[in-house]
């Protein structure tokens, strides 16, 4: 590729970043007509991977006699598989549509805001070009499909997820688990397709936390009196409301798993606070701490900005004193209509942008937002803790 080429396509990267517009699942996906070039046709890939992974399932325990009874958990009293099959798969999908949108502008939001400073534009683009060899690596792909079946079924789920009773998909002998048909399908076709999606997730998010990383070792040209108190880095916040669908996927999971559990087994929704903590704050962690690495230059940006604002106000105030309280003013000049008063209340707002400067691009609101939408699907499982009219007056209670 000659110069010109590469240039061209640094540009259209910093101009239309995605995560997603690349690698071997999307090519293969675009091939069999199941997304285009701007990933849409999101309702093909779900039905798709639905008739791919969920119904063998129904028709194989069907024909076995476990879809409605036969075992302790038959299949279509499984909330977990279908959740996962039917509910989590269309959000991942969906999310990944929102992410593309919200983040796509990020690069070219860096340059617009004029940021990133002209020697260090190279380093820029490199990191943005990194990004996609990533994004694109075969190997990576291959590495995932190799930890989706090494660890992911082989032990994750065999030892940590499934359920210790008789289900559709398995039962206890004394030689151990034995899988059943829709067990065998389950385990090695329905299961990892799943857990490769979720893994390649994860992979694309390692990827944003990696670029945003390369960028905060950049001296970043922050403006301390920017009105979005973090420098101008403001618009990074909107990143974050693209993973919410990503927050709600995984809150459906996790609900699920609880319902089976709950409702199969007997055990309380109190012995799982520690999942459901763990849940919102492994959340947390996904969608805002990639965004803590320019902590380091904003905290710094604040206490520069504090220190050169405050010198200024200083210098304001004491001339604004010395002319307007001291006799310094020019016979005949009048304080009415100057505009010495505006200047002295504009220089005061602008210290207390800068007092007020976030140390990290999050809002309060996008805590917040994560929690509530993590943890909205774990929600009806409170009435496995007391009747529905029982919740009803106690939360009346609590707001009247």
């Amino acid at each position: 590729m000659n110069s010109d080429a590469e240039a061209g396509l640094q540009q259209r990267n910093a101009e239309d970043f995605s995560l997603f517009l690349g690698g071997p699942l999307f090519q293969l996906l675009r091939r069999t007509r199941l997304t285009d070039d701007a990933l849409q046709l999101a309702r093909r890939r779900v039905i798709a991977i639905t008739l791919f992974t969920w119904l063998p399932l129904l028709v194989l325990s069907t024909l076995e006699g476990r879809a409605l009874h036969g075992v302790a958990v038959p299949f279509l009293f499984d909330a977990e598989v279908h959740v996962r099959f039917l509910v989590a798969i269309p959000l991942l999908i969906a999310a990944e549509l929102l992410v593309q949108d919200r983040i796509g502008s990020v690069p070219r939001m860096f340059l617009e805001r004029h940021l990133i400073p002209e020697a260090d534009m190279p380093r820029f683009k490199a990191a943005v070009a990194s990004a996609y060899r990533l994004r694109n690596s075969v190997v990576a792909e291959v590495l995932l499909i190799v930890a989706v079946y090494a660890v992911g079924v082989l032990l994750v789920w065999r030892h940590y997820v499934a359920m210790d009773a008789a289900t559709w998909y398995s039962t206890r002998t004394d030689q151990g688990t034995q899988l059943s048909l829709a067990g065998i399908w389950l385990g090695y076709f329905s299961l990892p397709v799943f857990q490769f999606l979720i893994c390649r997730w994860y992979f694309r998010i390692f990827i944003w936390a990696r670029f945003l990383w390369q960028v905060s070792r950049i001296q970043l040209k922050l403006i301390p009196t920017h009105p979005d108190r973090v420098g101008g880095l403001g618009f990074l916040s909107l990143a974050v409301q693209g993973f919410t669908v990503l927050a709600a996927a995984l809150g459906a999971l996790l609900s699920a798993f609880l319902a089976d559990r709950i409702l199969h087994l007997g055990a309380p929704l109190t012995n799982f606070m520690f999942e459901i903590g763990g849940m919102v704050v492994f959340v947390q962690c996904l969608a805002l701490g990639p965004l803590l690495v320019f902590a380091p230059q904003l905290a710094a940006a604040k206490r520069v900005g504090t220190r050169e604002y405050g010198t200024l106000a200083e210098s304001y105030v004491r001339a604004f004193d010395t002319k307007w309280l001291r006799g310094g003013a020019a016979p005949g000049e009048e304080l009415l209509g100057s505009g010495d008063i505006q200047s002295l209340a504009d220089l005061g707002n602008s210290l207390e942008v800068v007092k007020g400067m976030r140390i990290v691009p999050v809002t309060r609101d996008d805590v917040v937002r994560l929690a509530i939408v993590t943890l909205a699907p774990v929600a009806p499982l409170l009435l496995t803790m007391m009747p529905l009219e029982e919740l009803i007056r106690r939360l009346l209670g609590v707001v009247f």
